[in-house]
């Protein structure tokens, strides 16, 4: 008798800051997405790819839904809206402190959807006695007609019993990635996320939501990988405010990125890192379009 494999595609969405970037590294168990506690840590749609014998899970982690002011965030938002219209099941996190009243027009899209939903409400290690069970009677009004688990992505707790949901729901069908694939994205885009992260660690106020990064360049061999990268501003005050003075931010964030890098690679890097100005890249459809913002 032959053996039924079940794949599919597990959409990752809700509000930012709810802890959906955590959630997916676990799952995952590797570090694909970056985690900071600013809102918009998150601008693309990054699969993680968790094979089995008998399955393929693609979690698909989204950044935060939000109203966009500028064309970017626009862009961000289309992510959002592929995954709910293209998922096998969906992933709706919020946590302990949010209510049901935010964002209520995709809680709309989502309660009439025809794809299976799991409503995940994350932190509970930060939940006081009683407060989950009242939550989970606020929502259940909201999502009728998803199934409901509470957890703590940054323990771990609970995700097991996650896990074992999603593989039950998952539909039958075959492997749509190499089983020694983790994720959609390049080695590039990785590196550009490391030292993101970095910058939205580092840098405080309108900072981290007016750069990009850019790989340039990418050499591996056999013990020592050679990148070159580039952080794009919006406006010439930008520039030195990122390489501070006498560059001692941007070898910070340098030195920072590397040793995440070194240790995702398993090997010696050379990072160098250059600060360019594109004024109103956030605007600008091409400039976008180049950055991955389709």
């Amino acid at each position: 008798m032959a053996t039924i494999h079940k794949s599919g595609f597990v959409n990752i969405i809700g509000n930012p800051n709810v802890g959906k970037s955590t959630l997916m590294n676990r799952m995952v168990g590797e570090r694909l997405s970056i985690i900071t506690s600013k809102m918009q840590t998150t601008r693309h749609r990054i699969f993680g790819i968790v094979n089995g014998d008998d399955f393929q899970i693609v979690y698909s982690d989204t950044p935060g839904i939000i109203k966009p002011n500028y064309l970017l965030q626009e862009r961000m938002m289309r992510f959002v809206s592929s995954a709910i219209s293209d998922a096998d099941l969906l992933l709706y996190v919020t946590d302990t402190f949010e209510t049901p009243e935010k964002n209520a027009d995709y809680l709309e899209r989502i309660a009439h959807t025809e794809v299976p939903v799991i409503l995940v409400i994350n932190k509970t290690d930060l939940a006081k006695s009683g407060e989950i069970e009242l939550l989970i009677d606020g929502w259940k009004p909201r999502l009728p007609n998803a199934e409901i688990i509470c957890v703590s992505a940054l323990t771990g707790d609970n995700t097991d019993v996650l896990f074992d949901l999603i593989l039950k729901k998952l539909p039958e069908g075959p492997k749509w990635f190499p089983e020694d694939q983790l994720t959609d994205k390049s080695e590039r885009f990785i590196v550009s996320e490391i030292i993101r992260e970095k910058i939205l660690l580092n840098y405080k106020k309108e900072i981290p939501y007016s750069v990009e990064v850019s790989v340039e360049a990418f050499h591996e061999s056999d013990d020592i990988i050679r990148i070159s990268s580039v952080i794009y501003v919006d406006r010439e005050s930008q520039k030195g405010i990122i390489i501070g003075h006498q560059g001692s931010m941007l070898k910070k964030v340098g030195s920072d990125a590397r040793i995440d890098t070194e240790a995702f690679f398993g090997k010696k890097v050379f990072l160098e890192i250059f600060v360019k100005v594109k004024k109103d890249w956030r605007n600008n459809d091409r400039l976008l379009s180049g950055f991955g913002y389709q």
